[in-house]
């Protein structure tokens, strides 16, 4: 393994254990020391690369949120019709819930810190922002940001439950989100 500044790997082996050590102890568990040794680099590796605790897990979630935001992108982008849009969506809130709890967990941790430190919650909105915008590839902005609460809540729900709900269930909540309002866009209103 090359040591110093020839492992062009080091930075990323430390963000990977940044993440791995917040699945394993939370944020609040995560030291420099715990990390390099997670990573196998010198302690000295974590300030040469790193400027402070802060920008290591800055760039862990941003790591983590890109990853998430990938997966929208890869499911919308292969649709091609709105009811292929839709079941895109499904597979979203089921992909998200499907038993992964690292991505379980990284989500509630930086959802957590987003809550206490503006850095994060400016992540957040990142994140939030670019998984709309593939849901508008297919879907208005209002609907892209009602189907992006949907799949959030609907994947958290599903995770966290002991008997998750049926795929029926998400495919009529999308259905129902999506439907054209048959008084029209201002129907609404008039209600």
């Amino acid at each position: 393994m090359a040591t110093g500044r020839t492992d062009p790997e080091r930075r990323d082996r430390i963000i990977d254990a940044v993440l791995d050590l917040i699945v394993d102890e939370g944020v609040a568990g995560v030291s420099h020391r715990k990390v390099a040794a997670r990573a196998g680099v010198p302690l000295g590796s974590m300030t040469y690369h790193f400027s402070g605790m802060d920008e290591l897990l800055h760039e862990a979630f941003t790591r983590f949120s890109g990853t998430i935001v990938a997966v929208f992108e890869e499911r919308l982008g292969a649709a091609s019709t709105p009811d292929e849009a839709r079941e895109a969506v499904a597979d979203l809130v089921h992909h998200l819930s499907g038993g992964n709890q690292r991505e379980l967990i990284l989500t509630h941790e930086l959802y957590t810190l987003a809550a206490r430190r503006p850095a994060y919650r400016e992540l957040t909105r990142t994140w939030m922002g670019r998984s709309r915008r593939a849901l508008e590839w297919h879907f208005d902005p209002a609907t892209a940001r009602q189907l992006d609460a949907l799949i959030e809540g609907l994947s958290i729900h599903r995770a966290l439950e002991t008997e998750p709900h049926e795929r029926a269930l998400t495919v009529e909540a999308i259905a129902r989100i999506t439907a054209p309002d048959p008084a029209g866009p201002r129907g609404a209103e008039r209600g």
